[in-house]
């Protein structure tokens, strides 16, 4: 708060003191003993606001102003008293009567105001002139006692304090905001963003880390986050990204994280801070190496993705040589792959994008060079270590390759998940990650990265996805059948699915498959099965999303719908759905019917179906109120019965 603004605050409750203190001397005799105790209290008050004007530059605002409005509105009282007491004329005298519960709750009232000035002085003072002297409660304060220690904590942190006893501050507020909401809303009325901000920019190490924990706990709301970015967060954050610490990175990237999720109206002022490039970069540091030229390694090295990206170029193979190469041995865009055909999908995405030699893993001219270590990076081995020191230069942070294994592990997990949070919904964002190397990354996270790293990269991955099924310019330049960096993200997909063993994994990429479904071409069948698979004796969420996934590569909307729902029926698909609709929970039962819709919709002729009886399915289902309710089934059953109807006879309806 600026020095004219206090001094113009303070300045009518010293004038009102003074003309209190004068009255007092002017009291009639019967009240002489009375005013003369209010004027010397009047005069004390007076004194401390002149001081606290003195130093006005050191005051922290918020309490400043409440204890002046209070202050004034005491002194307006003890004013109003010590003018009755100036009564003139026998008359007036005579009918001049004050209570003397008045002067003594008037007393006490300027008595509590002096205490809340003296308090307001020492908050506000230096660390150096309190002497970690105890504050107290102010008097002001004593019915919301909270209040008064976040004051305090505030006053620290504006104040000139060193950074320990600010970073403890902040400590402090993090411990308020993480146990109550009520609290940390205010925190945030009480302008505890600010010096939090001015905190994560001066301070250090755990001082940093806990202004940014605040931070990330007090955007509950979009109320909250608005008042967090409007005080400048987005450039504060991104610069700590650029150039902190990475235990400190790591916080900074949990609390975007927070903001974007709790309000993602935030999520452009973020890009527009250069915070999901940089982000993607923490992604891909130690992840994949960028190079111009990578050698191809003998067979028995390309075991995983994670090999390829460790391998050195011995041999300069460009991307036309890969291109050549991958014709050869890939029988269809997202046909079943072997260790070197994945080696190729890799190679070729990195020999494409490999032109610009110095590249920030962006598609950005930056001198950026990431390291050649695996995702993993609780399992890094010494000798993989020692050699990420050599390949990482230009604006790579000094020394974060020397942060030990479990540091790096987490800031990949805290920057994948706010890439999950940010690209929500964003075509704009996802567009940016899309099109730097972070689907690569991604790829490779989902296959070696750490159980927290894989989860939040699926995540991410599903939130693309989800925005690209709905714009079809970046489903086609993200997800195009021939873009090998999205064949790398679909055979992890696959690999989950099939090992189907963490359903919190399985979810997502389930999902996201889904969400891809009209990007496969008419030889791409691999994936249904294994989705058919999942209907089978598995508890939710699985069944359902599983359902639900097929839907989209049987629906109307789907170009090769006939052919999905084939493989559907060959995989076994029609004996699990129709044990869904029969006996499955509402949530299971919907999509499962939906997607039995589609299928005889579409293949009615199958004798499948007939085997299996889904007509009498489909029957039984127009009589289930709660499912006949659901406007999709609404509109698919009627016309799914009816084209059963009239492609199988009844002879061939009981046929088995």
């Amino acid at each position: 708060m600026t020095t004219s603004i206090v001094k113009e605050i303070l300045a009518r409750p010293i004038q009102m003191a003074d003309h209190v203190s004068k009255l007092a001397d002017e009291a009639d005799q019967n009240f002489r003993q009375e005013c003369a105790e209010l004027k010397g209290k009047t005069e004390r008050l007076a004194g401390l606001l002149r001081s606290a004007a003195r130093n006005s530059s050191d005051l922290y605002e918020r309490p400043t102003r409440r204890i002046i409005d209070d202050t004034e509105q005491v002194l307006d009282k003890a004013l109003t008293l010590v003018m009755k007491c100036r009564a003139s004329g026998l008359v007036k005298r005579l009918f001049t009567i004050i209570p003397t519960t008045a002067f003594r709750k008037t007393s006490q009232q300027l008595e509590n105001s002096i205490g809340d000035v003296q308090w307001l002085l020492r908050v506000s003072a230096s660390a150096d002139e309190r002497d970690d002297e105890y504050l107290g409660l102010p008097p002001i304060a004593s019915n919301e006692p909270i209040l008064c220690l976040i004051w305090e904590q505030v006053a620290i942190l504006l104040s000139g304090c060193s950074l320990d006893d600010r970073g403890e501050a902040a400590a402090s507020l993090v411990s308020l905001a993480r146990d109550n909401d009520r609290y940390g809303k205010l925190i945030l009325e009480e302008g505890g963003v600010p010096p939090l901000l001015k905190l994560l920019k001066e301070g250090r190490g755990e001082g940093q880390e806990n202004a940014a924990r605040a931070i990330g706990l007090l955007g509950r709301d979009p109320e909250s986050v608005e008042i967090i970015v409007n005080a400048g967060v987005c450039s504060v954050f991104a610069k700590i990204l650029k150039e902190g610490h990475m235990a400190v990175q790591i916080m900074v990237a949990w609390a975007i994280s927070e903001l974007a999720e709790n309000h993602p109206k935030c999520q452009d002022h973020f890009s527009q801070n250069n915070a999901i490039r940089l982000l993607v970069s923490h992604l891909a540091f130690e992840t994949i190496q960028e190079h111009s030229k990578y050698a191809i390694p003998t067979r028995q090295n390309m075991a995983s993705i994670h090999s390829v990206l460790m391998a050195s170029n011995a041999t300069g193979t460009d991307a036309k040589t890969v291109q050549e190469d991958e014709r050869n041995t890939v029988s269809h865009p997202m046909g079943s792959q072997s260790t070197s055909q994945m080696h190729n999908v890799v190679a070729n995405t990195l020999a494409l994008k490999g032109k610009n030699n110095n590249s920030d893993g962006l598609g950005n001219n930056e001198n950026n060079n990431y390291g050649n270590n695996s995702a993993n990076a609780s399992n890094v081995s010494a000798k993989h270590h020692n050699q990420s020191h050599v390949s990482i230069s230009g604006t790579s942070i000094k020394g974060r390759e020397m942060e030990d294994p479990y540091t790096k592990a987490q800031m990949k997990a805290m920057a994948a998940r706010a890439l999950w949070k940010l690209c929500r919904g964003n075509v704009t964002i996802c567009r940016i990650i899309t099109e730097s190397r972070a689907l690569l990354c991604f790829a490779v996270l989902l296959e070696k990265g750490p159980d927290e790293v894989k989860l939040y990269s699926a995540q991410a991955l599903m939130e693309i996805t989800a925005v690209a099924e709905n714009h079809s310019e970046l489903r086609r330049s993200a997800f195009k059948p021939t873009s090998p960096a999205a064949r790398a993200v679909v055979e992890q997909f696959l690999k989950i699915i099939e090992k189907a063993d963490d359903d919190e994994l399985l979810v997502p990429c389930i999902q996201s498959v889904g969400n891809l479904a009209r990007t496969f071409r008419a030889t791409e069948t691999r994936l249904v099965a294994p989705l058919v698979k999942l209907l089978d004796e598995r508890d939710d969420p699985v069944p359902m999303e599983a359902a639900t996934a097929l839907i989209k590569f049987a629906c109307t909307d789907n170009y090769l719908h006939e052919t999905h729902c084939t493989a559907i029926i060959e995989a076994g698909g029609a004996k699990h759905l129709i044990q869904l609709v029969y006996f499955g929970d509402q949530n299971v039962q919907i999509p499962s019917l939906i997607l039995l819709c589609y299928i005889a919709l579409h293949v009615p002729k199958s004798e499948t179906l007939a085997q299996e009886e889904v007509l009498i399915v489909l029957e039984w289902s127009t009589k289930q109120a709660h499912l006949i309710g659901v406007r999709a089934i609404e509109e698919l059953l009627p016309e799914a019965k009816s084209r059963l109807e009239l492609y199988q006879s009844r002879g061939t309806r009981g046929f088995h």
